[in-house]
Order: C-alpha cells, then structure tokens, then sequence
C-alpha cells in the first residue's frame, strides 16, 4: 500500500468533520505581483488552490494579475476604501503610508525567518500589525515568507564605497534609505519594468529577489556582477490583506479557514525559498555571473548608516518606534537561545 502524505488533504478531512459551513463567498485579490513570479507570485495561487480543495464550498479566491483591478501601488488605497476586497503583496511597498509597515516585511540586518515568524507570533507582533493596518481601515495577515535575498546585481565590480556613489539603483524597503546614505540614487520599480529599466541604463544596477527569482527575471543577461549576502532582507513577509468590512462579513469559520491556507502557504514558502536556490546558482555561474560577497568592512559600512537610518525613523514614526521597541526586545532574549542552540 502507497502512503501519500498531503497537509492540504489532512487539513480538509478535519475541516469537514467540523462546523457546519456557512454560504460560499467569493472574493477577489489584487496581486502587486505577477502570479508567474516564482513565490512572490505563486503563492497566491498557490493560496488559492488551498482555499479551493479544503473548503470548496464556503471561500473563493479569485486572485488576479497587477493592474487587473487597480494598479499594484494603488491596492492598499483601494482596499482602504473598500473599492477591492484584498490584496496580495509585501508590506514594505507601503512605507509611504507609515515607514512602521517594513518592519512587517523585511530588515535589514534583522532575523531569518523563524525567528522573525516567532516574534510575529508569540512576541507581540500580530497585536502591532493589527494596530498598524487597523489605522487605516486593512485587516493583514502574513502569507508567506521568502529566503534570504541576494544583495544585487551590478554592472561593474564595487571595490570601494566610492563606487557605490551616483549610481542609480532599483531598491525595496529600509534598504534603500541605508543605500541612499551611501550617495545612491534608489527607486522603487516593480518587477515588470526592472529588466528594461537595466538595460536601457534608466538604473545601474538593481536588487530584487532570490537566485531562482532572479533568474526569471534575466539580470544576468545585462549585470554581471552579482553580490551576496542579502543584509538588506534576511527573510521577507508576505501579505494577505483585507478591507476591514469585507474581512468581518466573514463568517468566524471562513476568516479561520483562510488563515489555516495562509499558515500552510508558510510552509511551503518556507520550503520553496530554501530548495529552489542551488540549481539558479549553478545556471548563473554557467552564464558567465561573477558571484561576489561583501567583505566584512563593507558589511560593518552598511550595518553603521543602518544603525542611523533606525534613529531617523524612530524620530519620524511613533509607530516605528513602537514597533522596534518589541521587535528588538524580542531579538534581545532569542540572541541568548541562538547563542546556546545553534551552531556558529
């Protein structure tokens, strides 16, 4: 007899052994992602699929490509007002808004991933998000959660920091601010117009995601100088977000069920993120990419203007503030438990 263990088929036999479901609701997604994308975009149908095989009759999502709805840096806008039911994205896209939402995405010099999904979880950071997002009329949830990220792709080999100034660079998150304090002209671009952006010299260099992401995204076909480790983004969450009023029409059993998905959807990022890597950098080093890594003095130089963008922020946002007094008390008590459990 053949065993196939699935978490999906086990989560649907105990879903369906429970409370009677309530009526079916369809509810329709705005990615700010392409749902091609490898994680940042799989996932969501991924989600999706989830929803569909362990309660078919009580929640659909139907998710659907940037700029099908509105355009993807207008989804937070447009689920704030109701005009779409949610979306699925990345927090830090929304630091115009309040710059307390990247530290809900990714931090630079911050945790890999379990520890930062415990501190989301068990050391206060559900309670912040529900604050922060409750502020503008949002119910969040992480989704997801990506890999470390590589640090970038450039045109030419960066040997001091002299090289860093004037270039122009695609750039996510509280990064970028840590980059602009080395004299680097940083934008955000989405992931459609990186590769045009590139090669048409609009920036000179770019950071974006993972090898596996990266490669489908062809940098390497105009930089070829590509640098690790990823300090800027450790581990990144993703999101899936509601209009508030949408999210509390559900009923208790449908808001749970979407949660569980999403719970599973970490898994497997989780999973995906750390397996999908080695077979990129095989095919990047067959294409001729130089893989550098960042030497200890300029890991120390991004680590010191990182320390001084913190104080920046914390003076700018009382919600940043608050949000990294619990996020670096938590960090605070994990270092002593890393310390002892894991090897150096």
């Amino acid at each position: 007899m053949k065993f196939k263990f699935s978490c999906v088929a086990a989560l649907a036999a105990i879903i369906a052994a429970g409370t009677p479901a309530a009526a079916q609701v369809r509810i329709d997604v705005q990615s700010t992602y392409p749902t091609r994308l490898l994680q940042l975009g799989t996932l969501s149908v991924s989600l999706a699929d989830k929803l569909k095989e362990i309660a078919p009759d009580e929640v659909r999502l139907r998710v659907v490509e940037p700029g099908a709805l509105v355009p993807a840096g207008e989804a937070f806008d447009a689920a704030s007002a109701g005009s779409i039911d949610a979306y699925w994205s990345s927090p830090g896209f929304w630091t115009g808004k309040d710059v307390a939402f990247a530290l809900f995405a990714a931090v630079p010099f911050g945790p890999e991933a379990s520890e930062l999904i415990a501190w989301y979880y068990k050391g206060g950071g559900a309670a912040l998000n529900a604050e922060l997002y409750g502020k503008y009329n949002l119910v969040s949830m992480p989704c997801g959660i990506s890999a470390p990220e590589a640090s970038g792709w450039f045109r030419k080999e960066i040997a001091s920091k002299e090289d860093l100034k004037g270039l122009k660079m695609r750039f996510f998150g509280l990064g970028a601010k840590v980059m602009q304090r080395l004299g680097v002209a940083t934008q955000s671009l989405p992931a459609g117009e990186i590769f045009q952006a590139l090669q048409l010299g609009t920036i000179d260099a770019t950071e974006f995601g993972m090898p596996a992401m990266d490669l489908e995204l062809g940098f390497h076909q105009v930089a070829k100088f590509y640098y690790f480790p990823g300090w800027h983004q450790p581990a990144t969450l993703l999101e899936l977000t509601f209009n508030k009023a949408k999210w509390e029409k559900l009923s208790d059993r449908q808001r749970r069920l979407i949660e569980i998905a999403c719970g599973d959807n970490i898994r497997e990022s989780l999973a995906l993120g750390e397996s999908a890597q080695v077979d990129a950098l095989k095919a990047f080093e067959s294409k001729g990419v130089k893989i550098k890594s960042w030497s200890p003095e300029f890991l120390e130089l991004f680590r010191t203007e990182w320390d001084a963008v913190v104080e920046e922020e914390k003076a700018r946002s009382a919600m940043f503030a608050k949000v990294w007094k619990s996020y670096s008390a938590f960090r605070e008590g994990y270092a002593t438990w890393s310390s002892l459990a894991y090897p150096r």
